[in-house]
């Protein structure tokens, strides 16, 4: 019965209860008492305040928490200016797409630009007119290098020393202290710092801290990585030794002879190939004297010159020890596999003096007896990659307009876009625009991916009329699609006016594929439509008005 012995009172006000005797009477004691416990059986009000003053008792009787971690140094100043506004607005843009369309996973695209593909573009803008990294946006950009490693070097070098003192307090970040273009201690101009840094970092700060220091000090760099040589694990030996690529000069070269004794087989290698890209080093001319006996000309008689080749009977202990592999790959044969070695370290200047005076378009030309030639002409690709040359480069790759399968070096796509990164960028677009106009772009994407961005105009008008000509004829539109996103983020922005004829949805021929009309015209659209946006990007940039558009035009996508 409500109200009886036992029964719950109904709750009321905080304090109304308060009587003679209650806890909370003015004056009176606390008794030692349980904390929750009410004066009398049924007052709630009463249970309430005893709770309250519980709570206080227990809150003020807490012991002061222990002190808190030393806060990390202030972040080094960065004195570069901010992008404008609009250029950081548009940034966000770009790495809010990236993540959503990593949420969202693939699909058709549609007629939208692809923002994600566009913030490697916009980076490097970014970098060459000398802005940072707008600090509310470290973090996303951060998160978007660990996720793409292609975007680390350009995201870090924004990110600048705010972003390594950041990735040092994330462990998701720490890619950053392996990939960095700078490291801690890198500036210290070589006082305590830096031989702290390198005594007793962690190995990811190591490599970046010789990284950066032999960028711009190259003796430093290699009197650094000497001084803990000796001690230094195999497989850190390998990658240390690795960083001397970076202003690799003859310097170099007694450090790396010395590495030709390494116990490791893999640093001995490295060492090898390290030496054979400079032409005047004793390692060279060891090399060139081992190819003398096994490539020249035949000279037992015959109409014409002919390229005689006898490979090496044995890898004995002195080639071994100048980095030549005794064990070949399987199904290669030994002699096969010492011979490319050889010719491969061996300078391409001491070829022409072995044929007569002729140049490399000329050896290039004249035929090798046993079948050797593919063998010979691959390594002399290898040979030419490493060494930079222009010249054998130009002579292996032969006219553009050449069959693909029968070039003057039958080398692969893979090894034709190697020659052509030595080329200078102007020849090289020429090379890749004459090829696709005599090829089409079956076979074009590798060569179409070493050119400089924007193209070339010839470049960017020949692979235009490219895709223009397969749409016409009738070809499956989706295996241009590569082509098509090399094309969004490498033609010149001001082709959009000219590609607007393009969009416009054609007649399918009678054998083509169904949809393939509209996938076109539709492909065209996304085209036009990123290449004012990246005009739009680049005016962003540069803190100017984009141009106007024309009457009508839709306005950039974001």
């Amino acid at each position: 019965m409500p109200g009886g012995p036992g029964s719950p009172a109904a709750p009321g006000r905080r304090g109304s209860s308060a009587g003679p005797g209650s806890p909370l009477q003015p004056g009176s004691p606390l008794r030692p008492r349980s904390p929750l416990q009410p004066s009398s059986p049924g007052d709630a009000g009463a249970l309430l305040d005893a709770a309250a003053v519980h709570t206080v008792r227990r809150r003020a009787g807490l012991r002061p928490v222990a002190p808190a971690a030393a806060l990390p140094q202030p972040a080094p100043d960065d004195e570069r200016p901010e992008p404008p506004e609009a250029a950081s607005r548009r940034l966000a843009l770009l790495l809010a797409d990236r993540a959503a369309a990593g949420a969202a996973g693939g699909g058709r695209r549609g007629t939208a630009p692809d923002l994600t593909e566009l913030l490697p573009q916009w980076l490097a803008v970014a970098r060459r007119r000398g802005y940072r990294a707008p600090a509310a946006l470290l973090p996303a950009l951060l998160d978007a290098a660990r996720a793409r490693t292609d975007l680390r070097p350009a995201v870090l070098a924004f990110a600048g020393p705010l972003g390594m003192w950041l990735a040092r307090l994330n462990p998701e970040w720490r890619f950053a202290l392996r990939a960095a273009p700078g490291a801690p201690g890198a500036d210290a101009d070589g006082g305590p710092a830096r031989r702290r840094l390198w005594d007793e970092g962690l190995f990811a700060e190591r490599i970046a801290l010789l990284t950066s220091v032999r960028s711009r000090e190259p003796a430093e760099g290699r009197a650094l990585l000497a001084s803990a040589w000796a001690t230094e694990r195999a497989e850190d030996r390998l990658m240390f030794l690795d960083s001397l690529r970076t202003g690799l000069s003859h310097d170099d070269e007694p450090f790396l002879e010395q590495a030709l004794n390494d116990r490791s087989r893999n640093v001995r290698s490295t060492a090898a190939e390290l030496l054979s890209a400079l032409p005047e080093s004793a390692f060279a001319a060891r090399m060139a004297e081992r190819s003398a006996g096994c490539v020249g000309p035949d000279r037992t008689g015959g109409a014409g010159a002919v390229i005689a080749v006898e490979a090496p009977h044995e890898c004995d202990e002195a080639m071994r020890r100048d980095g030549v592999s005794a064990t070949p790959p399987t199904g290669r044969g030994e002699r096969t596999w010492w011979l490319v070695q050889l010719v491969e370290a061996t300078p391409l200047g001491a070829w022409p003096g072995r044929f007569g005076g002729r140049s490399a378009e000329e050896i290039v030309a004249l035929p090798v007896a046993d079948g050797w030639r593919d063998e010979l002409h691959a390594a002399w690709c290898r040979a030419a990659v490493r060494q930079r040359d222009a010249a054998w480069s130009r002579a292996l790759l032969g006219p553009p307009s050449a069959p693909t399968a029968t070039g003057p070096a039958a080398a692969s796509l893979a090894e034709r876009s190697r020659l052509l990164s030595v080329l200078p960028p102007d020849e090289r677009a020429g090379w890749v625009a004459g090829f696709v106009s005599a090829h089409g772009l079956s076979d074009a994407f590798q060569f179409l991916g070493t050119c400089a961005v924007p193209w070339a105009e010839p470049l960017g008008r020949a692979v235009v009329d490219a895709l223009d000509i397969a749409r016409d004829a009738g070809s499956y539109p989706w295996s241009f699609s590569g082509v098509m996103g090399l094309a969004e983020r490498c033609l010149d922005p001001a082709e959009a006016d000219r590609l607007d004829v393009l969009t416009r949805r054609s007649d399918e021929p009678e054998d083509a594929s169904s949809g393939a009309g509209d996938y076109w015209a539709e492909a065209f659209q996304r085209l036009t439509a990123t290449l004012r946006l990246r005009a739009a990007m680049l005016a962003e940039l540069s803190d100017e008005p984009a141009a106007p558009r024309r009457p009508g035009a839709a306005p950039p996508a974001a």
